[in-house]
């Protein structure tokens, strides 16, 4: 089904977008043109007749009466030609008693309501009337008004009324479906309202206060489910014995430490203690390094891959683009050749028999460490033995791509690293497998980045800007949203606005175009003569947001700023500010809406990322943010929001009160344990992953 709608389950957990309230009803006589109310009356008339001005549009006018005074409500259909009279199914007939639903207007100098909700009440009589909606019987239940209606999302061919109807009697055929799964206790000491009463009242709720109620406590359930989840996938994973441990710290991590041309921050040392620690048992390690732009990740990465070479392992490094693999391998290479560790790439952009020997070389053991995309998650691809997986930008890749590479070892050391920073209280959910290692510490000397905001009417000084920085010997980058021109989308395209720059303000300088469509020896090539200062301007989409290190390049351009994302801004800023140089983040947007605007001026304020990462997820909510960071978990049925940010802490601590032994068969909580598998199969290594 076109709405992913196939089960049961799949219709209660289709929750409504919003909501309308029709549950005032008032007397036709006090209606107001432009507000939206509920009548009740009965229909004395119906008249169906062609527009003067259209003869293709009809119109049918149903007038309703109540003891107070009339209205008129007016549906309109359009057909194929003048003669043809459409047959109004949607409408109500005459002698039914009524209940409509929508925005008074005047037309033609009566009261009118256009293309109205309404529902007939069968079987009620006219003396019956001014009882009110106390005398609709429980068959003739009122579900598009009357009342607090649902509005749900839908697909061609399927309207609102059907989709309530749908809803309606599955929550009443399949209530046995609706048993509760939350401890009863958890749900007593959290204020939250039972399972049963919770779906009825989010989809068609007494009122908006108990539809926000419903709709928070389902929500915990979700979050606390996947909490659980990756608890299981956690426990069934780290089990004592099954791991790899390394040795302790030997000659050949002494001399790759003696060798750094600098001083390592307090926090590399300290992410490296936990490191080191994870390593040398006999548990597998799970840990996430969460470290703003430029706070030393890469080094940190670099230790651990030392030390599982020196312990007789191979290592994997994971990135998300052939651009960002690339720059690790020639850091790793800079680091590690002196040490004599062998080092060896593997992307999609190998030739066939480039891609032979270096599989050839991975399945022997001669290649001690392997850079790569996702062409390391091949079936094809084979280790001798791997001991520590490491993947970059984790946001950008899933927990089951993780697992998949960390498959191709028995129980591997994993090392996940990411540059955008994610606040604690949604790294208590999204990341509840890892243990959370954070650099919140710059090395000395990081030039800061100056960050403005500039409307598009200034976008002539912006480039008077760019050449005097490129005649100082400097280079820039100018980013937009698009590869190429659409009719859909005004914003800059990287193809039109390299085109555009080349002939025109900057034809007398040297302008470079890279995005996500090019091949990657094109790519990489593009990158090399940018790096070697054999082009001034680089024009690009977000394909640099990572892995690009350019310490010449002083001002990053970014077009129509206000379609991204804060944590996007702040990456696309880090590809400056990377050498001696004093250098400028300049966003030109026109940012006219509130969020927009309060986005550009919390990224003006500050280069913290975890700062920027809390104001993204005030202004964005969780919901947003987890799909974009982690890949791979099953899409969260209830739409999170910024008022959420109080369940998201609740729900990680109550899954913690749950012992992970208790929901196995026969035990206690084995109804909670199969609803954790049921909904988060995907994430439990039982399920294939």
């Amino acid at each position: 089904m076109a709405l992913g709608i196939e089960t049961v389950d799949d219709i209660l957990w289709y929750l409504p977008r919003r909501y309308v309230d029709f549950s005032t009803i008032k007397p036709i006589e006090q209606v107001i043109a432009g507000e939206t109310v509920t009548v009740m009356g009965e229909v004395i008339s119906v008249e169906v007749k062609q527009s003067a001005r259209d003869r293709r549009l009809w119109l049918n006018i149903a007038r309703v009466r109540d003891d107070t005074g009339t209205i008129d409500i007016v549906f309109f259909m359009r057909t194929r030609n003048a003669k043809m009279r459409p047959r109004f199914s949607m409408a109500p007939s005459k002698g039914a008693l009524v209940y409509v639903s929508g925005v008074v207007q005047h037309s033609y100098g009566r009261l009118a309501m256009v293309n109205p909700d309404f529902e007939e009440i069968h079987g009620a009589r006219r003396d019956e009337q001014k009882a009110g909606p106390t005398k609709v019987s429980a068959e003739d239940e009122l579900l598009s008004t009357g009342r607090v209606v649902p509005i749900y999302g839908l697909t061609r061919g399927l309207g609102q009324r059907t989709m309530r109807k749908i809803v309606s009697n599955t929550l009443k055929s399949y209530s046995d479906e609706l048993d509760e799964v939350i401890p009863i206790e958890i749900l007593a000491r959290h204020g939250l309202p039972e399972r049963h009463w919770s779906f009825a009242n989010v989809h068609f709720p007494r009122n908006l206060d108990c539809a926000e109620e419903a709709r928070r406590r389902l929500a915990f359930e979700e979050l606390f489910l996947l909490r659980l989840a990756l608890r299981l996938r956690r426990s069934q994973y780290r089990v004592p014995g099954s791991g790899m441990p390394c040795i302790s710290d030997g000659d050949l991590v002494r001399r790759f430490r003696g060798l750094l041309p600098f001083n390592l921050t307090r926090a590399q040392e300290r992410v490296i203690g936990e490191i080191r620690d994870d390593m040398e048992r006999d548990v597998p390690m799970s840990r996430l390094i969460q470290g703003d732009v430029g706070s030393g990740k890469t080094i940190v990465a670099a230790f651990a891959i030392v030390k599982a070479v020196e312990s007789g392992y191979q290592a994997a490094l994971m990135a998300p683009t052939e651009i960002l693999a690339e720059q690790h391998r020639r850091s790793l290479e800079r680091l590690l050749q002196p040490l004599g560790i062998s080092i060896i790439s593997l992307t999609g952009g190998l030739s066939a028999r480039e891609r032979n020997l270096s599989l050839a070389e991975i399945g022997s053991g001669a290649s001690q460490v392997v850079i790569g995309t996702h062409a390391l998650i091949q079936d094809d691809v084979t280790f001798k033995r791997l001991g520590l997986v490491v993947t970059d930008e984790q946001h950008r890749f899933g927990v089951n791509q993780r697992i998949m590479l960390a498959s191709k070892g028995e129980n591997p050391h994993v090392l996940v690293m990411s540059a955008t920073p994610i606040p604690r209280t949604l790294a208590l959910v999204v990341y509840g497998d890892l243990d959370i290692s954070i650099i919140d510490e710059l090395p000395p000397g990081r030039t800061p980045i100056e960050t403005h905001w500039v409307k598009p009417s200034g976008r002539s000084k912006v480039y008077d800007f760019i050449r005097g920085q490129v005649a100082s010997g400097r280079q820039a980058y100018i980013v937009c949203p698009l590869i190429e021109e659409s009719e859909d989308m005004d914003a800059r395209a990287a193809t039109a606005e390299a085109e555009r720059l080349k002939a025109g303000v900057f034809r007398d300088m040297r302008v470079g175009l890279l995005h996500g469509k090019m091949g990657g020896r094109q790519k990489e090539e593009v990158m090399r003569q940018f790096r070697d200062g054999k082009l001034d301007v680089l024009i690009s989409t977000t394909v640099i947001e990572v892995g690009v290190d350019v310490p010449n390049a002083t001002v990053m351009v970014i077009e129509d700023a206000d379609r991204f994302g804060l944590a996007e801004l702040h990456q696309l800023r880090g590809r400056v500010g990377r050498g001696p140089h004093r250098s400028y983040c300049i966003l030109i947007a026109r940012a006219d809406n509130p969020v927009s605007r309060q986005r550009l001026q919390a990224i003006q304020r500050t280069t913290d990322g975890f700062l920027i990462a809390e104001e993204d997820l005030r202004l964005r909510g969780p919901g947003e943010l987890f799909g974009v960071r982690q890949h791979g978990i099953p899409d969260l049925r209830v739409d999170i929001s910024t008022k959420d940010l109080s369940i998201l802490e609740s729900a990680a601590a109550a899954a913690l009160e749950i012992d992970i032994d208790e929901l196995s068969p026969g035990r206690c909580l084995e109804r909670l344990g199969r609803e954790v598998f049921r909904r988060f199969i995907s994430l439990l290594p039982q399920a294939g992953a």
